[in-house]
């Protein structure tokens, strides 16, 4: 981590930075901001540009849950899921932009047409990345 004091992203104006590594360091400043070793919900949507409702659902959580247990491990779960696919996306094409329209939008043929979003949803995390990481070394590439 760099000498540069993080200051708490505000989630309700939070917009992704270019760098994956910029996105953990934010998530990481929230954490110790709210003094709780958690991933703030809010500001991960913000970043996908993603409704609460939407990001329950994806978590498979009610959505009263994103404010008043942030905690709870199913939506944590989903969430360092997601980030995991996220920074291998990221380290393949080289910027965390294009990795969050990838995650959200593109249909993956080797999966049923479902989106990234989608298979870390249905827990199928470590197969995305499996996948991701057979791109990278050029199987499927």
């Amino acid at each position: 981590m760099t000498a540069e004091v993080l200051r708490d992203p505000d989630p309700a104006e939070y917009r992704a930075p270019e760098s994956f590594e910029r996105f953990v360091a934010d998530l990481k400043a929230s954490a110790r901001a709210s003094g709780e070793p958690i991933i703030n919900p809010r500001l991960f949507s913000s970043a996908l540009s993603m409704d609460i409702q939407t990001l329950a659902a994806r978590a498979h959580v009610h959505r009263s849950t994103i404010a008043r247990a942030q905690g709870a491990e199913k939506l944590q779960a989903f969430l360092r899921d997601a980030i995991r696919v996220l920074g291998a996306a990221a380290n393949i094409n080289g910027n965390l932009p294009d990795a969050l329209f990838w995650f959200r939008n593109e249909p993956i043929p080797t999966f049923d047409y479902q989106t990234p979003e989608q298979l870390v949803s249905d827990g199928r995390a470590d197969d995305l990345l499996r996948y991701i990481l057979s791109l990278r070394a050029g199987v499927l590439g």
